[in-house]
């Protein structure tokens, strides 16, 4: 890491550093901010101003009006508010809902409480690749079909969707049909422009995978489906009454700022991601001639993730190993703590793979050097570990 030389950091799926401009421009709002925004005198109305600002940066990174974005808590309760805001908007004439067999826990367990609740679930299973089979959701799709939920980029293996053209296939089969989006690894990665996927309703985001701290996120909620969504909370008129409580100010002006940072620097980091992710694989094609390693993350996925299948260690022997070395990599998804990948499995991996993946994610502040011990450590390790 440029951070520290000693640490080699490389689970940045799972959470980032946080930014040290963007700590500071956080604690000074603890400091100039502290009014309520929703007050009416100078100060809250300075703090109101901070607010607009973070919003306005925020959207352009979207390409969507500010005045469509909801600040949370993180991308899970983004999750959770649209899938089932959306879906509770709209029982009273659908009940089914078509979502992809390897999203985030939290859009797969509100799915699953709506399940509980009368609504059919249809989960579509990507095909060996991790891609989505855009023909066979579409056909999924029915005039009782009320919500269609898929990730931009998949957490564990990077895989990334098509969500034009399949945002376009549900709209065509049912216009009715709300869209939702967790792009929560997708923005600040790959370009997402909201005015040409016009056919997404929701789209979430998180601050700790982008370099803010953990604790904010936001909710894009297109303005043609705003009024018929069900909130599942009630209270204040914050955030047009969709999401009460006061504003967290300080970390609000912290997403703003890493918004505007990484759209700045998004085709620069790209490149330099992108070349540590080909060191790493060319360095994965050498050690396969002393393990039986396999790629699960296809050629055409985000850089910033890369996941691997030695088929002869256990993950977690494997992490623990690097651990000591201070090398920092996971199995997969963090929100699963450990379990086998649920994305590896519906992709039809063999039970092998799937116990021995191991997941690294990039980020900007990651090096050559990084990528280098985590390929020595993995040389050693496959000849120190126990093989299974």
């Amino acid at each position: 890491m440029l951070l520290d030389p000693e640490l080699h950091y490389l689970d940045n799926a799972a959470t980032t550093m946080v930014d040290p401009e963007i700590a500071g421009a956080i604690h000074e709002a603890l400091l100039k901010d502290w009014a309520n925004p929703s007050s009416l005198y100078e100060p809250a109305v300075e703090t109101h101003e901070a607010l607009t600002t973070a919003r306005g940066q925020i959207a352009r990174t979207l390409g969507c009006q500010a005045k469509d974005l909801y600040f949370t808590s993180c991308g899970s309760e983004s999750n959770n508010l649209a899938v089932q805001g959306l879906a509770m908007a709209r029982k009273n004439w659908g009940s089914k809902i078509v979502v992809s067999g390897f999203e985030h826990p939290s859009v797969q367990r509100p799915i699953r409480a709506l399940k509980d609740r009368g609504f059919e679930v249809v989960e579509i299973l990507p095909e060996a690749d991790g891609h989505l089979d855009i023909a066979k959701l579409a056909a999924e799709v029915d005039k009782n079909t009320v919500l269609v939920s898929c990730m931009a980029v998949n957490n564990e293996t990077g895989t990334l969707q098509d969500i034009a053209a399949l945002s376009t296939a549900v709209k065509a089969k049912n216009s009715r049909c709300a869209v939702h989006v967790d792009a929560v690894q997708a923005w600040l990665r790959i370009p997402i422009d909201l005015k040409k996927w016009k056919n997404v309703d929701t789209l979430s985001v998180s601050g700790h995978k982008v370099h803010a701290p953990k604790g904010i996120g936001a909710l894009f909620i297109r303005d043609s489906v705003r009024q018929t969504l069900c909130p599942p909370y009630l209270g204040g008129h914050q955030e047009r009454g969709l999401r009460p409580g006061t504003e967290n100010t300080p970390y609000i002006v912290g997403l703003g700022l890493a918004a505007a940072k990484g759209a700045k620097n998004l085709s620069d980091r790209n490149a330099h991601i992108r070349a540590l992710n080909a060191q790493l694989r060319t360095g994965l094609e050498e050690l396969a001639q002393q393990a039986p390693i396999t790629l699960n993350s296809p050629a055409d996925a985000v850089p910033e993730v890369l996941n691997f299948s030695t088929n002869c260690v256990n993950s977690q022997t494997f992490i623990e190993y690097l651990s000591g070395r201070h090398i920092y990599i996971s199995g997969g998804s963090a929100c699963d703590k450990g379990e086998p990948s649920h994305t590896l499995m519906a992709m039809g991996a063999p039970d092998l793979a799937v116990r021995t993946a191991l997941r690294v994610s990039f980020c900007g502040d990651n090096t050559p050097e990084d990528v280098q011990a985590l390929l020595d450590g993995l040389k050693d390790g496959l000849k120190e570990l126990q093989h299974i």
